[in-house]
């Protein structure tokens, strides 16, 4: 696999995305400026911490590969993977 094929996949620029959504919106939230205009304090607090916590378990679960290295092995492994 040569070098330009050593690209972030759109998937893993939405996981990083969503996850920096959801800990910017926390930590404004515990300051008083959520980023999310709802109401209602307790509704607030479950939307917010609910983001974070499925942002954080996606972003957790799935390898993203951000350096050329991690991308050719995942280049890689799914080569391993198709000759199965």
């Amino acid at each position: 696999m040569n070098d330009t094929h050593c690209k972030i996949s759109a998937a893993t620029l939405a996981r990083t995305a969503a996850l920096a959504l959801a800990l910017t919106n926390q930590v404004l939230s515990a300051c008083g400026k959520p980023v999310l205009p709802i109401e209602s304090s307790t509704v607030e607090q479950l939307v917010t911490t609910g983001l974070t916590v499925t942002a954080a378990l996606v972003n957790w679960w799935k390898n993203n590969s951000f350096t050329p290295e991690a991308i050719k092995a995942d280049g890689y492994l799914e080569q391993l993977r198709e000759k199965k």
